[in-house]
């Protein structure tokens, strides 16, 4: 037993003095099995909230109706959620409704694969009614019970098997692959935040290549907002070297093999931040730029060390040459240059006014961006006075031409 288990113990121990079961469940049982780093846990009890409410003095309804609240002990937050069973689901994602129950088993039985349907107790004995462990072994990703009626019950499902086979490396037992296939259409019901937040942790799986074999020989592919909806650019990926790439890197590199000129509106069917969408389009045209030039002092400056690092990486997978040293060495580069920001430029605009005896306009910004040019080129240093001294000569050949 590590942490965080060991931090819920106390929480554990609470409810059971109290007459109720309290196991650790889900995907932090399945990380500890595997040896995995353990974030977050989830804690799964006889108890109701109401009965959990009256164990523990401070609590919040986080997720009431389906019995989840978070109990809060000893400075920090437990999610716990009571056992139950569900109705028919209504929209291929959300039951009708739940009802509490008092059997593990039954909890269990509702979870999607088998190796998230395992419990362990506070010794670390695992229960494990539809052979979690043994598909662990196996390196099996397996629906508890019918394949079909898992994906029928929460389309997400779907992408959430081929999202852990990006991870784990694991494949898919024959039933659940057969299942995926049959109702891959299924995911167009599902709302595109939530396969979106399946596809970032996909683009971010060691075995990606693998998953998206599976995207492809399922159909599931043709289902997804855009981008990795077209067959060209699945194919064209996993013929490069991307398992290290990570999942910006892999946006990017889904716009460039797309050609497409409306990157942005490709991205936004994804429902992505504005933010991560305007820095992907940015690194796509400088990609394109670096696909026929090196890098200037300038455009690494205006790329910014992070993303001159991220657009390095992807020109040396399509040049299938290494590229972790050569991402390297442009971050390299980029501390070596004279500033690293605008803010660090000794003058500003309003400087430049009271040089000149002018009221400020678009000139003002063309000037500044000539002084950045020359103190990255080292054409002036970086210093007020000198700089003072660069401009005026620049105005006084300007006027005599």
């Amino acid at each position: 037993m590590k942490e965080p288990f060991l931090s819920a113990l106390p929480v554990l121990e609470k409810i059971q003095k109290s007459g109720y079961e309290a196991y650790f469940v889900g995907g932090s049982v399945r990380d500890f099995l595997l040896g995995k780093d353990i974030h977050d846990i989830d804690i799964a009890t006889s108890a109701t909230p109401e009965e959990l409410k009256a164990i523990f003095p401070h609590t919040v309804d986080v997720g009431i109706a389906h019995g989840t609240i978070l109990v809060l002990w000893n400075g920090l937050a437990f999610e716990l959620t009571t056992y139950r069973t569900e109705s028919d689901y209504k929209d291929y994602r959300h039951p009708e409704s739940v009802s509490f129950v008092r059997s593990l088993e039954e909890d269990l039985k509702r979870r999607d694969f088998t190796m998230n349907a395992m419990a362990m107790d506070q010794y670390g004995t695992l229960i494990d009614p539809f052979e979690g462990q043994k598909a662990l072994k196996n390196r099996v990703i397996q629906t508890v019970g019918s394949a079909d009626e898992r994906f029928q019950e929460d389309a997400l499902r779907l992408m959430r098997a081929v999202r852990f086979v990006s991870q784990l490396g694991f494949q898919l037992d024959r039933q659940t692959e057969k299942a995926i296939s049959v109702h891959a259409g299924l995911l167009q019901h599902i709302a595109v935040e939530r396969v979106a937040d399946e596809m970032m942790k996909l683009l971010s799986g060691p075995f990606k290549k693998d998953a998206f074999h599976i995207l492809l020989q399922s159909g599931l592919y043709r289902f997804l907002p855009s981008l990795f909806n077209e067959e060209e650019v699945l194919e064209s990926a996993m013929a490069y070297p991307i398992s290290s790439l990570n999942e910006n890197q892999l946006w990017v590199l889904a716009l460039y093999f797309s050609n497409t000129s409306e990157g942005w509106r490709r991205l936004k069917r994804w429902k992505l931040p504005a933010k991560k969408m305007k820095r992907l389009v940015r690194a796509l045209d400088l990609l394109k730029h670096r696909m026929s030039c090196g890098w200037t002092p300038y455009e690494l400056f205006s790329a910014g060390a992070e993303t001159a690092a991220l657009v390095e990486s992807l020109y040396r997978t399509i040049q299938h040459e290494e590229a972790e040293a050569p991402a390297k060495q442009v971050k390299e580069d980029f501390e070596k240059l004279p500033i690293q920001s605008r803010k660090e430029l000794a003058v500003t605009g309003h400087d430049l006014m009271h040089w000149s005896n002018q009221e400020g306009g678009p000139w003002v910004k063309e000037v500044l961006e000539k002084i950045i040019k020359a103190v990255l080129y080292r054409e002036v240093r970086n210093d007020k006075d000198e700089i003072r001294r660069w401009f005026e000569k620049c105005r006084l050949r300007s006027e005599n031409n």
